[in-house]
């Protein structure tokens, strides 16, 4: 099954940009995943090709029309009828290495981006439309967050990583941010890499990396620490553990 991308886009030439090059550009161009971006532009029907217009209620800005859209979206969605339709927006859910796992096994996604002030709400009313966000910051558009989103579930795809298991211990896989790494020389600028990476102990060098990324998302992300607690005492039964005295 090869992994389908569809950008919606008043941009097509972005794509696949950054993704045409290194592992994702070899399966680009090896058939595992392909990219078919689609102008919105085109499903406009005026002959100036009219995407936008001024937010109802007065303010800055224009706003991306509803019907045309829905015009490409339904284009698309023909095209693709088994393929998720998402939509970039900052007022998205926060897109998670899981939900990033659940993508990259399915067929692919059609990525709705977004411009200007953004989208006339009465798309989400009327299409099966996922909102996601890539953080808590404000983009030009939302071409640069579905590439990083591609970028998140291509890497996934079997056989475009060179070994199998290179995401498994990677930073949220697990829950916790990932562990420090090292590579020769031994000493640079009088800092040593840690002895027990140096041991050969493999179950040393396990329980190092273990507490390392423990420490880090303790220090660094205690929100990401605070679910990974939640989650480690939970009993299988999803039940919460009552906390000793």
């Amino acid at each position: 099954m090869t992994f389908a991308a569809v950008p919606l886009t008043l941009y097509p030439d972005m794509f696949p940009g950054p993704l045409g090059h290194s592992m994702a550009g070899r399966a680009l161009e090896a058939g595992v995943w392909s990219c078919v971006p689609l102008q919105i532009r085109d499903f406009a029907a005026d002959k100036h090709r009219t995407v936008d217009d001024t937010p109802a209620g007065g303010g800055a800005g224009m706003v991306l029309k509803a019907d045309i859209l829905a015009a490409a979206l339904d284009h698309a969605a023909a095209a693709h009828p088994d393929l998720p339709i998402l939509a970039m927006t900052p007022r998205g859910t926060p897109v998670t290495q899981s939900r990033v796992r659940d993508l990259a096994a399915g067929p692919g996604a059609i990525i709705l981006c977004g411009r200007f002030e953004g989208f006339d709400e009465r798309i989400f009313d009327a299409r099966p439309i996922e909102q996601v966000s890539m953080g808590d910051i404000i983009l030009s558009g939302g071409e640069m967050g579905a590439l990083m989103l591609l970028d998140a579930c291509i890497r996934l795809i079997p056989g475009v990583m060179g070994a199998t298991s290179s995401g498994d211990d990677e930073s949220f896989e697990n829950g916790l941010l990932e562990y420090p790494h090292y590579t020769r020389p031994v000493t640079w600028e009088g800092r040593t890499i840690p002895e027990v990476l140096r041991s050969g102990d493999h179950a040393k060098i396990a329980a190092w990396r273990k507490q390392q990324a423990e420490d880090i998302t303790r220090l660094r992300r205690p929100d990401l620490w605070e679910r990974h607690v939640d989650a480690r005492d939970r009993p299988a039964s999803g039940a919460r553990r009552k906390k000793k005295d």
